[in-house]
């Protein structure tokens, strides 16, 4: 294959990235949509090739053994070194991917097309996304083993809750940090990697709270602390009974209040990243202000995540933190509509 044929191919392949993360997370997918190139793609196919070790991770028709040894073989193909090709992997995982696959499984059945696209990403894009993809990869398959005889994840304690969303969470916030930090000054990037934990772990223990009925009926996953869920008389197996949502609120009031734990630190990452290369403030502005928003209405019904199973901003308020977001947006006022959106519905 020629430069241009390969150039060619590579441009196909990120044009196809672009199209499945819109239906793999529109969440993430308004994230891209605030980036321009080439952090767009870079981004984009970063955060796919994540999705693939977060589909297998939390695929529940895949034995647990099974899961860890897929998700270790995922970590060898994105290994120089080891001589694993993504059809190995594609061929190991093919008894596994659904006949009438939905949009994660499309990609994780794609994963040879996901990897041309990383492979026509620069030199210094691949070095930034591979060490964090394996390192989430790795980390999966750890948690897989510990409770490979529960069949399904049980988190013990409020450390190894962060454990779990250092591994799912953090190590992409580490990975965007790392794509970003080559055009930050010495101090900029500092503080970057300072604070890309608490930029990650607040997006991810918002998701833990608001989300446990469908993590524990659509994966089998607890991630509420089983030490705090005793304190209140629960057994992980009861998190999804309407008739203990005022018990599960409680142990999610204290889920959230560990996010908010980390705001402070999210506000500062976005405060000194650069806006460069294709990066933009709104991109990872409207994530920051939408889990802040989030966490409010956490505060006030927490125990919607049972009885309703849907606690999240409303569609009216994600339309007015775009419209402020977009556009001429000085970073100087994030903290001023944090501290609004904390408070009361932006409109």
């Amino acid at each position: 294959m020629d430069r241009g044929q390969s150039s060619r191919t590579g441009a196909a392949e990120r044009a196809w990235c672009h199209e499945a993360v819109q239906d793999v997370s529109r969440t993430f997918a308004l994230t891209i949509e605030a980036l321009e190139e080439p952090m767009a793609s870079r981004i984009c196919v970063g955060y796919l090739l994540c999705r693939v070790a977060d589909t297998v991770e939390d695929s529940t028709s895949i034995p647990p053994r099974e899961q860890a040894s897929l998700l270790r073989t995922y970590d060898a193909v994105l290994d120089p070194e080891s001589g694993v090709t993504p059809a190995e992997f594609r061929a190991e995982i093919a008894d596994y991917v659904p006949e009438d696959p939905d949009a994660d499984w499309t990609v994780v059945a794609e994963t040879p097309r996901v990897f041309r696209a990383f492979d026509s990403l620069d030199p210094d894009a691949r070095e930034a996304i591979r060490p964090t993809v394996r390192e989430m990869a790795t980390g999966m398959a750890s948690f897989v083993e510990r409770y490979e005889d529960a069949g399904g994840l049980r988190i013990q304690s409020p450390d190894e809750l962060e454990e779990y969303c250092w591994y799912v969470a953090g190590t992409v916030g580490e990975l965007v940090t790392e794509l970003l930090a080559g055009d930050a000054t010495t101090d900029e990037a500092e503080a970057m990697r300072e604070n890309a934990r608490s930029f990650a772990l607040l997006l991810q223990l918002v998701n833990v709270a608001k989300d446990v009925r469908p993590d524990y009926r659509e994966e089998n996953n607890v991630y509420l602390p089983a030490t705090w869920l005793d304190e209140h008389d629960l057994d992980p197996e009861e998190v999804a009974e309407p008739s203990n949502a005022s018990r599960v609120g409680s142990v999610v009031e204290r889920v959230t209040d560990r996010a908010r734990g980390y705001v402070d630190g999210a506000q500062r990452w976005l405060e000194v990243m650069p806006t460069s290369s294709g990066n933009t403030l709104a991109a990872w502005t409207v994530p920051f202000l939408l889990a802040v928003g989030t966490m409010r209405e956490l505060r006030d019904r927490p125990g919607d995540v049972v009885a309703d199973g849907d606690v999240k901003v409303s569609r009216e308020e994600v339309a007015a933190v775009l419209e402020r977001v977009y556009g001429d947006f000085d970073r100087a006022a994030i903290g001023t509509l944090r501290e609004r959106i904390a408070t009361s519905q932006l409109s």
